[in-house]
């Protein structure tokens, strides 16, 4: 519970920082460019009982904030870099190309018996379900895999989540594995 609290207050201060960040680079500059051409407004008289001071300010403030939000939309419309990042980021996450996570290879394999008993003896279509189960026992092996099975007999107090589409010594392995996992 404790960690589940520190992780959302983490997640807020995540969530509030493109705001600040946004705060501190105006005022940083700002203060940076002032003292640089605040001699200008010496000799000013005050515009609606207003220092011409605090204009100079808002308006170096307003540049900066223009200057800043410019080069944001350049680097999201003309350069696109984010989009090659998460092409990048999928790539090299390894669910998104070999390993299945356990509830979408619970479906997977359901799906996968559905096509098999429908295949009508098609060579192609048991070839393809013959991959899917040979890819389903492979990633049985997988930490996940005895994770999300230790979870299953710990949480949900269910004594055998029978896979149906692994093999018995598949689902021995399994079992086995994740008696032996420290679950944190």
């Amino acid at each position: 519970m404790l960690k589940k609290t520190v992780m959302r207050q983490y997640w807020r201060i995540q969530q509030s920082q493109t705001l600040i960040s946004m705060a501190f680079w105006t005022s940083t500059l700002t203060l940076l460019v002032w003292p640089l051409v605040s001699w200008r407004f010496d000799e000013m008289d005050p515009i609606a009982g207003i220092s011409p001071t605090y204009f100079g300010l808002a308006g170096i403030g307003l540049t900066v904030l223009i200057i800043v939000l410019s080069i944001g939309w350049v680097y999201d419309v003309t350069f696109g870099l984010w989009r090659e990042h998460l092409t990048v980021v999928q790539e090299r996450n390894p669910f998104t190309t070999y390993k299945l996570n356990p509830p979408f290879g619970m479906i997977l394999s359901q799906t996968n018996t559905i096509l098999r008993k429908m295949a009508d003896g098609d060579d192609e279509v048991i070839r393809h379900c013959d991959f899917v189960d040979r890819w389903l026992e492979w990633n049985a092996e997988q930490e996940i895999w005895s994770r999300t099975m230790s979870s299953w007999k710990n949480i949900i107090e269910d004594e055998d989540p029978f896979l149906i589409h692994l093999s018995e010594e598949s689902r021995n392995k399994l079992e086995t594995s994740a008696e032996d996992l420290q679950d944190f």
